[in-house]
């Protein structure tokens, strides 16, 4: 956390310098986030690690955790994070002012690693608004009249979310006189206020369902991905809405407040809600971004029905598949700014004959198309696999056809952006001029691509060694409590 905040403050100065510094620094401090995350691994062996700020213990001090959660959240921020800045190096040069969108995106970064690290409900609030502020100017960082609109949009939605979201975290210190999570989590077990306990429940979904842009939240979300430049989008769809939505939902509802039957079916009808709705919304879509866009709310809603079924197995499935969409997703959002960064359109129709020309985008384009149509043995394979069985299990069987079906329209909205953009003759002669993209953006997909193999192919060590170290801390509520307090 502090060191993309050191960063966001250096950039500005060095760019008053030399030109290039700030995206040396910016990819050297992304660089070392993943570096650490992966290396904050091996603490899982050793159990939960909480740091308290200035020596002062919780429930009285601010503290910092690192648990299983955390260290899954970690990874997905800062490998997309620094996968997002490596594309940039090159996409980047079509705007002026590069420095500040280097800073924008150190503070991103540090917003997101805050969220996921912290300990207490206002220092998740405090991070997840400088995560939001950073997203809205990055959206609108084009400065043309539809980035604008879009992140005008995305700004007074969000904003509005942040509202619940702080009326809630006010109603819970009103009634329990402490912000701490494990402090609250105890305090709720002797509370007697059930019904604003549920209110504040209700809130807090309204509020991390607008950042998740969960059907019907999710207004915003459609704007925002084709206006927002490609790194960015990678990035919201990829980690933004996964961080400061799903992951903030489900840490106040298991580690918190509670799982109960009535919040499992909550999230399942928003899942199955979302599932169906985006897919539907995403195949009569012929802008590849807002295509992507919507089948980032059809995706998500994959990973809340899987959470929300509360099952070891179904959490398993959504905590897997919201890693693999990280994945899948931002390499989509990559090619589709590769698409446009060559040729200048994101029109599907406008377009044609890209793979003979863009052998690398085409490529690494028909393996995420692959893999979030759940192809094996691709990643999305598995994790849409598991919560399908975990959904038979649990007698959710229209919920399990319904991601069945979902998965089906899934595959053939992605056989018509692989027909439409990579593989029909082009008629149009610039069409027939298109160029490959430069090394960084390549070598970043590339990346992209080979995870998506990779993990597909190695899903089972993968799942043991960082999902379910995950799935342990929401199901096991009350080792949260007592290693935070001490108690």
């Amino acid at each position: 956390m502090i060191i993309p905040l050191f960063c966001a403050f250096l950039i500005p100065v060095l760019g008053k310098f030399k030109d290039g510094l700030a995206q040396v620094a910016a990819n050297i401090m992304a660089a070392a986030l993943f570096l650490l995350s992966v290396i904050s691994i091996g603490s899982l062996s050793r159990g939960m690690v909480v740091y308290s700020v200035g020596g002062w213990k919780a429930p009285f001090g601010i503290c910092m955790v690192l648990d299983g959660l955390s260290v899954l959240m970690l990874i997905v921020v800062n490998l997309i994070g620094f996968l997002s800045l490596l594309y940039s190096v090159d996409y980047i040069k079509r705007y002026s002012h590069t420095e500040l969108y280097y800073t924008l995106f150190c503070l991103l970064i540090a917003g997101l690693n805050g969220v996921v690290i912290s300990g207490d409900l206002f220092n998740l609030f405090v991070f997840l608004e400088i995560t939001s502020i950073a997203s809205y100017a990055l959206v609108a960082f084009g400065t043309e009249a539809e980035e604008l609109e879009a992140a005008f949009k995305y700004l007074v939605l969000g904003s509005v979310a942040s509202t619940f979201i702080l009326l809630s975290i006010g109603m819970i210190l009103g009634n329990v006189s402490t912000l701490n999570m494990a402090d609250i989590s105890r305090s709720l077990d002797f509370s007697r206020s059930g019904a604003l306990i549920r209110y504040c429940l209700a809130l807090f979904i309204m509020g991390f369902g607008l950042k998740t842009a969960l059907i019907p939240f999710h207004a915003w979300l459609p704007d925002a991905h084709p206006a927002a430049p490609a790194p960015m989008s990678a990035m919201l769809s990829g980690v933004v809405i996964k961080t400061i939505g799903v992951y903030a939902l489900i840490r106040v509802i298991f580690n918190i407040i509670g799982f109960s039957q009535i919040v499992s079916s909550i999230l399942i009808s928003l899942g199955i809600v979302s599932m169906a709705g985006g897919v539907l919304l995403a195949i009569g879509q012929w802008d590849f971004k807002r295509l992507l866009a919507y089948h980032s709310i059809s995706q998500i809603g994959y990973v809340i029905f899987g959470i929300g079924l509360g099952t070891p197995l179904g959490i398993i499935g959504g905590l897997f598949h919201l890693f693999n969409h990280s994945l899948f997703k931002s390499l989509l959002f990559l090619n589709a700014g590769a698409v446009e960064y060559s040729i200048g359109t994101r029109r599907l129709e406008k377009l044609g004959g890209l793979s003979s020309n863009m052998p690398v985008t085409g490529a690494t384009s028909l393996i995420a198309s692959l893999s979030i149509a759940g192809m094996p043995p691709l990643c999305g394979f598995w994790s849409k696999l598991i919560i399908i069985i975990a959904a038979f299990e649990a007698n959710k069987i229209i919920g399990a056809w319904v991601a069945i079906i979902v998965g089906v329209i899934t595959l053939a909205s992605f056989i018509k952006v692989q027909k439409y953009a990579f593989s029909r003759k082009a008629d149009d002669k610039a069409l027939s001029g298109a160029r490959e993209v430069p090394f960084w953006m390549k070598l970043s997909m590339i990346i992209l691509a080979v995870l998506c193999v990779a993990v597909g192919v190695f899903f089972a060590p993968f799942i043991r060694t960082i999902i379910e170290p995950a799935v342990r801390v929401l199901l096991d509520g009350r080792l949260y409590v007592e290693t935070i307090l001490g108690k």
